[in-house]
This record gives C-alpha cells, sequence and structure tokens, in this order.
C-alpha cells in the first residue's frame, strides 16, 4: 500500500511538472523583444505573476498545510534551467528583458516610491484612493507602474530579498546577455546588440541619476528656514546639507575617469572613487543627526507636524540614497555581488505597496499626530507618579481632596437634573458643572484618579528609551512599579472621599431638614443603572476613551502654546506691561505656560462627560456617562435615602461591582490608548517584551510591598 501511495504521489508532482512548465514553455516562446512596450509589459507581468503564483498546484490535497511545491525561488530555477537548454529563448528573453529596462523610466521608482507626498491628510488620501480605483495602463513608462503590476503585494518583497546568490548571478547574467555570432548581423540591424551591451550599464545611470536627485532634495530641505534654524550647527557652510552636492559630483566626476582609464576593467572602482563614496556616506551620517537635533529641538520648543512630516521624509530619502549607493557599486564592480541589488528591490517592491496602500497612510499620519502631543503629555506625567513616601501621602492627601469637590458635583448635577430642561440645555450645564468641578480640582492640586493615566503612559513609553541599560530597566520598572501604586492610592483616596461624603450629607440633610436629596423612586433607579449586568461595561470603556481624548487635547493645547513662542509674547506685550508691570507680565506668562494644559483638559474633559451622551443619544446611539468618582457619589447618596432597604436586593452589590469594572476600565482604556500612541511616535522603541516582563517580575518579587506603599530608604534591587 505505501509503495502504490508513493507511486501515486510521484505521479502527480509529475503532471504538475509537465503542466507548469508547459506554461512557462509558452511564455518564454512568446518573448519579443521587437514589439512595442506594452505587449513586452504585459508579458513580464505575467511572467512576474507565474513566479509567485501557487495556482490549483500548489499543494498537496492529503497535506493542506504543507509548503507549496512552487515557491517563487523553486520556480526562478526551473526557469533559468529552462532558458540554458534552450539558447534562442535566452537570447529572446534577455533582449526583452534590456530593452524593457532601456525603455522605462526608473526615476519615479527609485526616487518617489514609498516616499510621503502630502504632508496633509485629505489630499494624500484622495489620490491613493483615485489610485485604487483606476487601474494601470501597461503602456506606460513609469517604471513604478510596471512595478506595482508585476508584484501586487508587499509579501512580495520577502522572497525577492531572500533570493540565492546563485539566482542572482543568473538574473545579473540576463543583463548583459548576448546572442551567438552567427546571428549579429541582425542585431547590428535591429540596434539590440548596442541596447544589450548597455543595459547594465542603463540601470547604472538611473541609479546615479536617482542619487543625484535625492541628494538634492535632501539638500534643499535640510537647508530651509524651518530645518536650518532648529540646528545646533549655525555655520552654513559646516553644514551636511551643503556640502552633499559638492560630494555627490565628486563621485560622478571620479567615477567618469574610471570609465576613461580602463573602459574594459570588469571591476571599475578605483581608490578615489571608494575615498568620495565613503565621504559621501559620512555625510549622510552627519545629516541622520543633524535630524536628531532637529527632534530634540522639537521636544523642547513644541512639535509642528509640517516639520515633523519633512523631518520623516528626508529621513526616509537618506536611507534611499544610502542603498541606491550600494546597489550602485554592486553594479561598477562587475563580478561583485548581487546582493544589494536584490535587497534595493524588495525594499522598493515593499515601498511602492506602501505608497498605494490606505491603511499606511492611516499609520503614518496618527504617527504625525502622536508625535505633535504625546511628549508634551508625557513631561506632565511625571507630577501623577510617586516615588517616595512624602510624594505617596502627599497624592493620598490630593485624591482626598479630588473626591471632596466631586461630592459637590455630583449633588449640584441632581440638582441641574430635577429642573427638567431640554436635554441639551442640561448637557451643557452638567459639562459647566464638571468642568468647574476639574477645573477647582486643578488649581487646588487636587487629583482625579481616571485622569492619570491618559497622562503617565506617555511618560512610561518615554522611558522606553533606556531600557538597552542596566540602569534604563531599572528605571522603567521602578515607574511602572511606582505608577501601579500611586494609580491604587488615587482611585483609594477618591473613593474614601466621594462615597462616604455623599452619605453623610444625605443622612445630615435628612436628619436636620426631614427631606431627601432624591426621591426614593429615582435612589433605586440610580442603583439599578449601575449594575454590571447592564450597559455599564460598555459606557466605562467608551467613558475611558473621553478621558483619552482630553488627554490629546491637553498635549495639544500645550504644544501649541510652546511652538509659538506665547511665553515670549506675552511677557513683552506693551498693554500686560502697563497693566501689570514688567514683573507682573513675566509671571502672568509663566502662569499661562504652566497651566494652559490643565485648562483645556479639564475644561474640555468636563464638556464632554456633559455633552457627548446628549449628542449621541440624539443620533439614536443611547449612551451615559460611567465615571467612577461620579458613580461612587450616587450610590452614596442613594444609599441614604434608601437607608436598609438599600441592602434589601441583590442590586446594591451588583451597582458595587459594576463600580469597582468601571474603576479598571475608566482607567485601563485610557492607560491604553496613551501608551499605544505613545509607542507609535516612537517607532524604534520596540524592544523584548519577554526582557522587561522578566525585569518586572523580579523586582516585584523582591519586594512586593512596594506594590502598595513605598519602603523607607530602601536601595531598588537590580533588575537588569
Amino acid at each position: 500500500m505505501a509503495v502504490f501511495t508513493s507511486i501515486i504521489h510521484f505521479w502527480r508532482k509529475w503532471r504538475d511538472a509537465l503542466r507548469t512548465g508547459g506554461q512557462i514553455d509558452a511564455l518564454l516562446a512568446h518573448a519579443d523583444p521587437r514589439a512595442e512596450l506594452a505587449v513586452r509589459n504585459e508579458w513580464l507581468v505575467e511572467v512576474s505573476h507565474w513566479l509567485h503564483r501557487e495556482g490549483t498546484i500548489a499543494r498537496d490535497a492529503e497535506q493542506p498545510d504543507q509548503a507549496p511545491k512552487y515557491p517563487p525561488h523553486v520556480r526562478l530555477r526551473y526557469l533559468l534551467q529552462l532558458l540554458d537548454r534552450n539558447p534562442e529563448w535566452k537570447t529572446r528573453v534577455a533582449l526583452t528583458v534590456q530593452g524593457i529596462v532601456h525603455d522605462m523610466d526608473a526615476m519615479a521608482l527609485l526616487c518617489d516610491s514609498g516616499m510621503p507626498a502630502h504632508s496633509g491628510f485629505t489630499g494624500a488620501l484622495i489620490e491613493r484612493l483615485q489610485d485604487s480605483l483606476i487601474p494601470i495602463a501597461p503602456n506606460s513608462r513609469d517604471l513604478s507602474n510596471l512595478f506595482t503590476l508585476m508584484f501586487p503585494s508587499a509579501d512580495d518583497a520577502r522572497w525577492v530579498a531572500e533570493l540565492p546568490r546563485e539566482l542572482l548571478d543568473k538574473l545579473s547574467e540576463l543583463f548583459v546577455y548576448r546572442q551567438a555570432a552567427q546571428d549579429a548581423s541582425t542585431r547590428a540591424e535591429s540596434g539590440e546588440e548596442r541596447r544589450a551591451s548597455r543595459s547594465y550599464d542603463q540601470l547604472s545611470v538611473e541609479l546615479l541619476a536617482a542619487m543625484h536627485n535625492l541628494v538634492g532634495q535632501i539638500g534643499s530641505t535640510g537647508l530651509s528656514k524651518a530645518i536650518r534654524t532648529r540646528l545646533s550647527e549655525k555655520r552654513l557652510d559646516a553644514l551636511p546639507f551643503y556640502k552633499l552636492p559638492r560630494a555627490m559630483l565628486a563621485i560622478e566626476t571620479a567615477a567618469d575617469d574610471d570609465a576613461s582609464n580602463e573602459p574594459e576593467s570588469h571591476a571599475r572602482v578605483s581608490r578615489t572613487l571608494l575615498q568620495e563614496v565613503n565621504y559621501l556616506r559620512a555625510l549622510l551620517d552627519e545629516c541622520h543627526r543633524a535630524l536628531r537635533d532637529v527632534h530634540a529641538h522639537l521636544d523642547e520648543n513644541g512639535v509642528n507636524v509640517d516639520i515633523v512630516f519633512q523631518l520623516e521624509r528626508m529621513r526616509a530619502r537618506i536611507t534611499r540614497a544610502e542603498r541606491l549607493l550600494e546597489a550602485w557599486l554592486a553594479i561598477r564592480q562587475h563580478g561583485g555581488s548581487a546582493q544589494p541589488i536584490a535587497s534595493l528591490f524588495a525594499d522598493l517592491i515593499e515601498a511602492n505597496h506602501a505608497s498605494h496602500s490606505v491603511g499606511s497612510l492611516m499609520r503614518s499620519n496618527f504617527s504625525l499626530l502622536a508625535r505633535k502631543v504625546v511628549d508634551r503629555s508625557a513631561e506632565d506625567g511625571q507630577h501623577y507618579v510617586a516615588y517616595d513616601r512624602k510624594n505617596y501621602l502627599h497624592m493620598l492627601w490630593a485624591a482626598f481632596g479630588g473626591g471632596l469637590v466631586m461630592v459637590a458635583a455630583v449633588y449640584i448635577k441632581f440638582f441641574i437634573f430635577s429642573l427638567h430642561m431640554h436635554p441639551m440645555v442640561e448637557g451643557f450645564f452638567a459639562g459647566i458643572n464638571y468642568a468647574m468641578a476639574f477645573l477647582l480640582m486643578h488649581f487646588m492640586h487636587f487629583t482625579l484618579a481616571t485622569k492619570q493615566p491618559a497622562m503617565t503612559a506617555p511618560m512610561l513609553a518615554q522611558k522606553l528609551d533606556g531600557i538597552g541599560t542596566p540602569h534604563g530597566m531599572n528605571d522603567f520598572v521602578q515607574a511602572v512599579v511606582a505608577l501601579i501604586r500611586t494609580q491604587a492610592a488615587a482611585i483609594f483616596g477618591n473613593l474614601v472621599a466621594v462615597l462616604p461624603g455623599c452619605l453623610v450629607i444625605q443622612l445630615v440633610v435628612h436628619y436636620l431638614f426631614g427631606a431627601n436629596l432624591l426621591n426614593p423612586a429615582k435612589a433605586h433607579t440610580t442603583i439599578h443603572s449601575f449594575s454590571l449586568l447592564g450597559a455599564t461595561p460598555l459606557w466605562a470603556a467608551m467613558t475611558g476613551v473621553l478621558l483619552w481624548v482630553s488627554s490629546l487635547l491637553s498635549g495639544w493645547a500645550d504644544n501649541w502654546f510652546v511652538l509659538h513662542r506665547l511665553y515670549d509674547v506675552l511677557s513683552y506685550n506693551r498693554r500686560l506691561r502697563f497693566v501689570l508691570g514688567e514683573r507682573g507680565a513675566a509671571r502672568f506668562a509663566n502662569f499661562a505656560r504652566h497651566n494652559v494644559a490643565g485648562v483645556v483638559g479639564n475644561f474640555t474633559l468636563g464638556m464632554m462627560l456633559g455633552l457627548v451622551p446628549v449628542i449621541l443619544t440624539a443620533f439614536a446611539l443611547p449612551y451615559e456617562v460611567r465615571h467612577v468618582t461620579v458613580a461612587a457619589g450616587s450610590i452614596g447618596t442613594s444609599i441614604g435615602v434608601l437607608g436598609r432597604e438599600a441592602f434589601a436586593t441583590s442590586d446594591i452589590w451588583w451597582s458595587l461591582a459594576g463600580t469597582t469594572v468601571m474603576a479598571m476600565l475608566n482607567v485601563a482604556v485610557s492607560f491604553t490608548l496613551a501608551f499605544q500612541m505613545a509607542l507609535r511616535a516612537r517607532p524604534m522603541q520596540r524592544r523584548a517584551r519577554r526582557e522587561i516582563n522578566r525585569a518586572l517580575w523580579r523586582y516585584v518579587l523582591s519586594n512586593p510591598l512596594q506594590l502598595v506603599f513605598p519602603v523607607r530608604h530602601k536601595a531598588a534591587p537590580d533588575v537588569a
């Protein structure tokens, strides 16, 4: 039976090979170097699709999880073997490929693919949607369009980058392959011999022209006012952007000298040319360092999206210029490694696909937005983490004070809704109530626990910069432990104040005046509305989104204030100096600088908590605010109204469970969104999670009390 199965399996493989071979035979036989460009391009597209096509013979029926029988490398090897056995086919295919390279314009592919073209999101989105709806014509001379047709998926870049060396060498031969001597007269008449002898050099010329283009764009952007004024080096002639064009011209001059001195040499890279290439590489490295200087200036003086866009595009161009230089050197030195060329083509395939991807556009613009607001929030987040006992006790007191303020906000909310005004008016006054309460907390230096995560997450993500060193890892782990401890203390302080506070006020009012601040029916409804069995978890998560949005607006306001140098504007304002005096104007500017983020964040959070539920409900999307401090105050008031009756049913217990889940979701959702956005702003900060988890667990297990209360005068354990 086993022998019979082996025979059947071999017969299927032989049948599939015949089918595959017949298909590629027809393609190779129809290669026509004299055909129009559209016909030749269509032929090359079909060959490319055949290389990475699985088809009906790609997998065994008995083994569906088996790797494809004919992956691109195997198919390409088979194709090249067919060409070696058929010199006539090889000549036609080589001349066809050489003709396509000669007739196509590679500048857009080499210079523009993968480069962001629009700083505005709307224009880039419309352009990419338009490209996705309009098919590409095969007669286009733009090589980037041909790449789009040949490699429709970004996954194609992987198998191109991993091509074995022997396949790369055989592919390189197609660009310099010539027909046998007996057909030389025919080639001379058609001009194909000249094309074949120069096709490989044509790619070298295209790469050199693309490097000229990129170097010019890098230099002009680096010397622009937006970039130049933010560099630490102020001398124009000392900037690497100023030296780039001359370095590129020196490379071209040295290459021309090599070609004129040794026209038949196969190793056309002289010592002079290598020196000029290394000098250009050094200048490109200096450009990278200059970009880091500009980023440091933006972090300190405010982030501008347009400038960040220019920096990211310049960084991409510098990287592309380095890859083009490697590929150009590989071509200049015949017989050298073809791996840089394959690696360049793989990068171009992936970049060309990203240029037409809407998802890639969304991710890049989200990263720009994150960079604009996250770093400003990270600076404020340092104030919400307590590392020692003094700051921990201060956080407890600040959270307790914040809870007392929320007691007043809860009762004012009950009064507003008892007036039975129009829902939009009720929402507006409720938003004003929350906003005033949050602003009072801000200026009295109190704390609202649910606002902390969105502010501390960017700070935590910023500390990922140093986890590559033992000291940086220790600093990050201590920040995580301190953040957990401080967050727990803030929630505890808020709830200890707000729930008993609302309960005591209701009991005092009932004892003195014999009245209730809520009627019993409303108290029952309030307790039932916070039950874990209802929509409380969903609405609590949505409230966490609002908390995160308020932190974004806070960071945006702080960045806007610093970017436009409003501190200096207010300090030197003539009217302010006339009214407040010189020192008074400086104090007012300093006050505005330190409070603009808090005022904007707290005010917008309050208005969103009041108006968003009304607006969503008006569009048939029911939503109610589920904020843990407001819910705890409402439950405390309801218990004071109902007394022991409140515990007669299970509603109160489900309500307390819902409030617990509410606290976790308020904190977890806002923290997760803020932390992920902070990571988006730092795409280079992805580290091994296992190492972080191992270091964190080692630290916690060595001293678990650190999660609850900071230990006095105890050295931090080594977590490296």
